[in-house]
């Protein structure tokens, strides 16, 4: 949430700056058929989380959270104008993330006690999107984004044998597919389009893999979920 705060707070001096008649940098981006940047940004890793409520009853099992963890991403910005107000964009994108798994169990004794699992994820993503911006308003516009994505997970534990470790793991599909949308403005600068951007990525497949532990046998579906606040360059 602080970071969508952030983000209209910003939008939202640098709209009243832009209404100032000024002369219209960039006048030719446009015209571009193709263009290509960068992109730098941070995000916050969560699950929707789908709990077995039969191991939840009967099992030692009281409560489980997903505690949502900051990580951080970087991509490269391949622009396809197809239309006066409308892009295709692929972004190769590699994400660094990570979300916890908080376990509370009472035992026999009825003590109280808990155990955290950190699930860390490198993503190699591959976004396809669609990106509708509105028209200059001298030198800046605003846009809506959607598209799906591919998501490899370079850091995935999929092969994992939890017999014979000696900590369990919860384990996660190596592959993906999930769905995003977001909102963004883009600032015609002198030399290149800097663009602000908010996203949301929801996966559209379950990523758990049960193995029959007591870390995974309590959790019924687990979909990967993150937040993204970028910042583009492209030229």
């Amino acid at each position: 949430m602080r970071y969508i705060l952030s983000f209209i707070l910003i939008c939202g001096s640098l709209l009243a700056m832009a209404q100032k008649p000024k002369v219209n940098n960039l006048q030719k981006f446009d015209q571009k058929i193709i263009h290509f940047g960068f992109a730098l940004g941070i995000n916050s890793g969560g699950f929707a989380l789908q709990r077995n409520a039969y191991n939840l009853t009967t099992d030692s099992l009281q409560n489980l959270n997903v505690i949502n963890q900051s990580g951080f991403n970087l991509g490269i910005v391949s622009d396809l104008h197809i239309g006066k107000l409308l892009n295709l964009r692929f972004i190769p994108t590699l994400v660094f993330g990570q979300r916890n798994l908080e376990y509370n169990f009472i035992n026999f004794k009825g003590e109280r006690y808990t155990v955290t699992k950190e699930i860390e994820s490198t993503y190699l993503d591959f976004p396809l999107l669609l990106k509708y911006r509105s028209a200059r308003v001298n030198n800046f516009a605003a846009y809506f984004i959607g598209g799906g994505k591919y998501s490899l997970d370079l850091a995935s534990n999929e092969a994992v044998d939890n017999n014979t470790i000696d900590e369990t793991v919860v384990k996660l599909k190596r592959s993906t597919y999930s769905a995003e949308i977001g909102i963004g403005t883009d600032f015609f600068m002198q030399y290149f389009k800097l663009g602000l951007e908010i996203k949301m990525s929801y996966s559209l497949e379950n990523a758990l893999i049960r193995d029959n532990t007591e870390f995974s046998n309590p959790i019924e579906e687990m979909r990967p979920k993150m937040f993204f606040f970028t910042i583009l360059f492209e030229g």
